[in-house]
């Protein structure tokens, strides 16, 4: 799998590396396929973590921010870095407010504790800067997908696992053969079940190392 990054190279390697299994994703311009892939690089973010740096323009007494896009947890402030007076110091702000995430994901905002005050932007600026921690995604072009190209391989044996893990759901309310499927709820060679846990182990391993 020589492709690129781009969304149409990984789907289509990904649609080669499923061999039969790719049938039962049949949806029209390979939608599920690309909705999997999308699943895998969400999960990348907990092995390959994605670091980004941010700005707000803070206003003195307001205490909530719209957090950017993608923005899956909060990391720390840089707006102080090199700038805050120490306490005893006449143009000492005060206490730095405390930042965290709230709201839902579709409306999620930084919220200051306590909001920052007029004192705080005399001294360190409107221009908050921070670190956060962002979701992969993968994108039309290869230079806007987030997964590193090393990390191509992984990607799609961790959508592979996705493909599984769904094949195994939608097979849960099919008859079972009570004969040849045993009550142990151990997942059988084979069975889409065990496939994920196999690529999944596989996945985790390859991350590791």
């Amino acid at each position: 799998m020589s492709g690129t990054m781009s969304r149409a190279d990984l789907v289509a390697d990904f649609k080669t590396s499923l061999h039969d299994a790719a049938g039962v994703f049949s949806a029209t311009d390979d939608a599920e396929l690309s909705r999997l892939l999308d699943v895998a690089a969400l999960d990348f973010g907990n092995i390959r973590p994605l670091l980004q740096s941010g700005t707000l323009t803070l206003s003195a007494d307001v205490a909530s921010y719209s957090a950017p896009a993608g923005l899956v947890a909060y990391g720390w402030e840089t707006w102080s870095a090199g700038k805050l007076p120490q306490p005893w110091e006449a143009t000492y702000p005060g206490v730095l407010p405390r930042v965290t995430l709230i709201g839902t994901p579709a409306a999620r905002a930084l919220l200051f504790t306590p909001a920052p005050t007029a004192m705080h932007l005399a001294v360190l600026g409107s221009a908050f800067t921070y670190m956060y921690f962002a979701a992969h995604s993968i994108s039309a072009t290869a230079a806007s997908t987030t997964v590193a190209a090393a990390d191509r391989g992984l990607l799609i044996l961790r959508a592979q696992a996705e493909a599984m893990r769904e094949m195994a759901m939608r097979n849960v309310g099919k008859p079972i053969n009570r004969v040849d499927s045993g009550f142990s709820g151990t997942p059988r060679n084979g069975t889409p079940s065990h496939l994920f846990s196999v690529l999944m182990e596989e996945f985790r391993g390859a991350a590791a190392r």
